[in-house]
């Protein structure tokens, strides 16, 4: 059951010293964010404070550039936006009712938030904002130390009142405050802390983490749509697994994505050492190496594929049987599957293609299994391409990371049959376009040849040429014809 398995841990060798990510930090921002240090001198100059915070500051520690700015600042709105409109090539204040205004200055993109302090109603979904006076007492409201640092502008003075550069070079990720102050004035932190793990490859602390394990449920309060975006974060992140078992470890997928621990009480029908959540998990891993490049097929990161990954067994649970001799079977979990794939992704607000993608690769990942057992025609290989659609090459992955048995010959056999698979497809596609295929004559072809109008008879038509393309390939237009008249007499009696 969710919690019962170890705490996901990463940190295995010393990180570098605090004194060496400062200096890292430091030659970030002078080389590639001089705007920052330039706004900060415009600012100064109106009497306001202003100091880069946040995100940007702890990536500039790990040596990465960006090109989103966040600051925190004692002006207040109407004072940072009238500095920003003269300093940028355009700005914006969408998030002024959060003490936001946004601007941009040729490819570089700010942020500046006047201080604050905010916290959830226990039964609201939106934080209540209260302007601060001071940065420290601002950074005191940050989620995690690793984001409660600041370099004050234009100086570049070096603010960390949590030791938040401490905890990074130790990789832990702590709060600022108790965990339990912390996300109970915004539980989507929870979220956050198993994405930075992933992200990050940061341990949680251990008080962290039984805060979030008590207070799990105070996730529902959230919107979906922000639940959401930190899921994504988490699945795209560089170790993703790690995420999810901490979500699961501390019952925040019991209220997020349930589909995931209630795997762990499902044994496969192979009686694998591993049960189904651990198959899962090594699947998402199998799934992540075969992404491809920038240029490839599958470019990493892949949302649908992961995603894919993660639900591709979520119906064993509802279909669990056990058959005589002890034999457990999970039929049609592939159809309940992608139908519980669905109602997830629609309860946390997914758009509709990416939903439709996972979900039909979700009931299509146990259609290669036939191709092992027996031959299939040319007419088979044809559907498995048209079933998958624009989905055929993430659909080849998701099957191939599908096999973690540990029994070397039955995965060399698998792995052989999908080759040979592959390399039909890859053949019959020379010979015709296979994932655009279409009848030999179109609806207007059939309503000429038929002398019919418009109506059920052509899409009867055109669903039998269709059929008799996927059986036989391309007949051309005077036997395709041919059959069309054919069918058409044994219609008319």
């Amino acid at each position: 059951m969710a919690g019962c398995t170890a705490v996901p841990t990463t940190r295995e060798t010393p990180g570098p010293e605090p004194v060496e990510l400062l200096r890292t930090a430091l030659g970030v921002i002078t080389t590639h964010a001089p705007q920052a240090i330039e706004l900060g001198q415009v600012f100064a100059d109106a009497g306001f404070e202003l100091a880069l915070v946040g995100g940007p500051v702890r990536d500039a520690f790990l040596g990465k550039p960006g090109v989103d700015l966040d600051f925190a600042t004692s002006a207040r709105p109407e004072e940072s936006e009238r500095l920003l409109a003269a300093w940028g090539d355009a700005h914006w204040d969408m998030g002024r009712e959060f003490g936001t205004i946004g601007a941009r200055r040729g490819d570089v993109i700010v942020e500046v938030t006047t201080y604050r302090t905010e916290a959830y109603n226990p039964s609201s979904r939106k934080p209540d904002v209260v302007y601060g006076d001071t940065l420290d007492g601002d950074l005191s409201r940050r989620d995690f130390t690793v984001n409660a640092m600041a370099l004050r502008l234009p100086d570049l003075a070096f603010v960390d009142p949590f030791n938040g550069l401490k905890d990074l070079a130790d990789g832990v990720l702590r709060t600022p405050a108790s965990p339990e102050q912390s996300f109970d004035d915004d539980p989507l932190r929870m979220m956050r802390a198993v994405r930075f793990a992933a992200q990050l490859g940061l341990d949680v602390d251990p008080g962290v983490l039984s805060a979030m394990t008590a207070m799990a449920r105070r996730i529902e309060i959230v919107s979906a749509e922000r639940v959401q975006a930190e899921l994504v974060k988490l699945l795209v992140a560089p170790a993703p697994r790690r995420g999810l078992e901490l979500m699961v470890y501390t019952h925040l997928a019991d209220y997020v994505l349930p589909e995931l621990p209630d795997l762990q009480l499902t044994i496969d029908e192979h009686h694998r050492h591993k049960d189904v959540y651990e198959h899962t998990l090594t699947v998402l891993d199998q799934a992540i190496d075969l992404e491809t490049g920038p240029d490839g097929p599958v470019p990493a990161p892949d949302l649908v594929l992961r995603l894919a990954a993660v639900m591709h067994d979520v119906g064993k649970p509802a279909t669990r049987r056990m058959e005589p001799g002890g034999g457990v079977s999970f039929h049609h979990h592939e159809v309940v599957g992608a139908k519980m794939t669905a109602k997830r992704m629609k309860a946390l607000r997914f758009d509709k293609a990416t939903t439709q993608a996972v979900t039909k690769l979700v009931a299509l990942h146990l259609r290669f299994h036939g191709y092992g057992d027996a031959s299939w025609t040319d007419s088979a290989v044809r559907r498995y391409v048209t079933d998958a659609g624009d989905q055929l090459e993430r659909l080849h992955r998701l099957t191939r990371a599908d096999c973690t048995t540990r029994n070397k010959r039955k995965a060399a056999r698998l792995a052989h049959a999908y080759d040979d698979l592959e390399n039909r497809i890859a053949a019959l596609a020379e010979e015709e376009e296979l994932q655009a295929i279409r009848p030999d004559l179109d609806g207007n072809a059939i309503m000429e040849i038929l002398r019919i109008g418009p109506g059920r008879q052509v899409g009867a038509a055109y669903k039998h040429m269709l059929a008799l393309r996927m059986e036989r390939g391309p007949l051309g237009e005077d036997e395709a014809k041919r059959e069309l008249l054919t069918w058409w007499e044994s219609q008319q009696g």
